[in-house]
């Protein structure tokens, strides 16, 4: 993607401005306040998207004729829990699905099937499910990012995955068609949908939950959260777990026996509590995490003869400011 230069910033900034309002497009905007590990340099253009609507006309102007050679390239941010932005930040445009774009509503032709926008949290949804009597979807409960995000990934947690309580997904092309797919059509598997090969965005998703005591729900939501408490660093800035569990093994216990307990690079460091994590003790970064990233792979390697492939995606790094 060609480099933005001011005049090029100014001239997109008008044509999204036609589109959104000019208080939701921000310049040079800094992706450390919008992830979960606290770092991160500049987006060129960061786009607060409230609806569908929004979301269909911003990308149109970013494949208009004459913009095309800025805007065919832009990511779709959620919460920000699983990424990390280079220092440099992000050399392009960055569409951040806001709160507005979060909303969840009982579906009134199927009373166990609740419908979400992509911007809302995996928490949310789970209170919201536990209000209605749901049952499911406790197990993401904890998970800190939006049901967007998840779908691509297929998230989950504590046995339970996205797979598993998907109904149907409805989706945008790059020209603005909603399409829709069932949860087959997504070919979800460990940590993966068919987002990750279609240039595709999630507008909304229906889950399909199953009737239970509100206790029961409440209960195992509380259970779980306590069982995060106790096993991982919440008390850190990450992105969660850093790496994908390898086949056959689990990737926190590889990173134990590598002697990388509490292992550190700068501010980031190799969770004490949980070897799976990565954590911003406070004045990481991005290149702190990169690194000890880099370095976890080389010993792990080196110790077991296993690749650890990361889990978060790792945006802006090699790119030129």
């Amino acid at each position: 993607m060609k480099e933005f230069d001011e005049k090029a910033k100014q001239k997109l900034c008008q044509r999204l401005a036609c589109v959104v309002q000019p208080e939701q497009i921000l310049v040079d905007e800094r992706m450390s306040a919008h992830t979960t590990f606290r770092v991160g340099g500049e987006a060129d253009i960061f786009v607060e998207i409230n609806t569908s609507q929004e979301l269909k006309k911003v990308l149109a102007v970013l494949s208009s004729e004459g913009l095309r050679e800025y805007g065919r390239d832009y990511y779709l941010l959620g919460n920000g829990s699983n990424v990390l932005v280079s220092d440099s930040g992000i050399r392009g445009i960055v569409l951040h699905l806001s709160k507005a774009y979060s909303r969840i509503w009982p579906d009134q032709t199927n009373g166990t099937t609740l419908v979400c926008e992509a911007g809302a949290s995996l928490a949310a949804i789970a209170h919201r499910a536990c209000e209605l009597s749901l049952t499911g979807f406790e197990f993401a409960a904890g998970i800190p990012g939006s049901v967007g995000g998840a779908i691509v990934m297929n998230a989950g947690a504590y046995d339970g995955e996205m797979r598993h309580v998907v109904k149907c997904v409805r989706l945008m092309t790059p020209s603005g068609e909603i399409i829709e797919k069932s949860a087959i059509e997504m070919h979800f598997s460990y940590r993966h949908s068919i987002l990750k090969e279609e240039p595709l965005i999630v507008v909304e998703v229906e889950l399909a939950l199953g009737r239970g005591s509100q206790q029961a729900i409440r209960a195992r939501m509380e259970e779980l959260a306590l069982r995060r408490r106790e096993k991982q660093p919440l008390e850190y800035p990450s992105a969660g777990s850093t790496f994908k569990r390898p086949e056959g093994y689990f990737a926190a216990k590889l990173i134990e026996d590598a002697g990388l307990r509490g292992f550190a690079t700068g501010g980031a460091q190799v969770s004490e509590k949980h070897c799976g994590f990565i954590v911003n003790k406070g004045n990481a970064t991005a290149a702190d995490i990169y690194t000890l990233i880099m370095e976890v792979q080389k010993r792990v390697r080196m110790s077991s003869q296993v690749t650890l492939e990361p889990e978060v995606v790792l945006l802006g790094f090699g790119e030129k400011g």
